[in-house]
């Protein structure tokens, strides 16, 4: 089985959707302290926005619907984030749904911890795990590239 460390300090992408970016600041502010230990990833605005209400560094994507949601699958996929905090919003459809579910399936597909609602961001925040190094298992997908097509 493949492992892969995860460092004492995290990688955290934190996204929402329009209608939950006013809950995700709120959650951050409140998290203030423990977040800035991290480095930490934004979609467009959020990360504006985080990065105002903090006064911290947040390194800025593109917008959600311009390649942000996939410039975070990518780092997802490629071992270089640690953590996703997704406020999305289930009760309205987004313009970029497809890239929306793509990137919560490279989340599970790569086996990170993410927090789609305030509870779970609360928990995953403040597990004595966020704060050491962790060894995280890969799933193994050798089979898969290997096969005949």
């Amino acid at each position: 089985m493949q492992t892969r460390l995860t460092p004492a300090r995290k990688r955290i992408a934190l996204v929402a959707h329009d209608n939950k970016k006013a809950e995700l600041i709120e959650w951050a502010v409140y998290n203030k302290a423990t977040l800035a230990r991290h480095q930490l990833f934004g979609t467009g605005t959020t990360g504006r926005l985080l990065e105002d209400a903090l006064d911290v560094h947040v390194t800025r994507l593109l917008s959600g619907p311009l390649g942000g949601d996939q410039q975070i699958g990518a780092m997802i996929a490629e071992g270089r984030l640690d953590v996703l905090i997704f406020f999305w919003d289930p009760m309205s459809a987004q313009p970029h749904d497809p890239d929306i579910k793509a990137l919560l399936r490279l989340g599970v597909l790569w086996n990170i911890p993410m927090a789609c609602d305030r509870i779970t961001a609360d928990y995953v925040l403040t597990s004595p795990l966020m704060y050491q190094e962790y060894e995280t298992n890969l799933p193994d997908y050798d089979s898969y590239l290997k096969r005949k097509v």
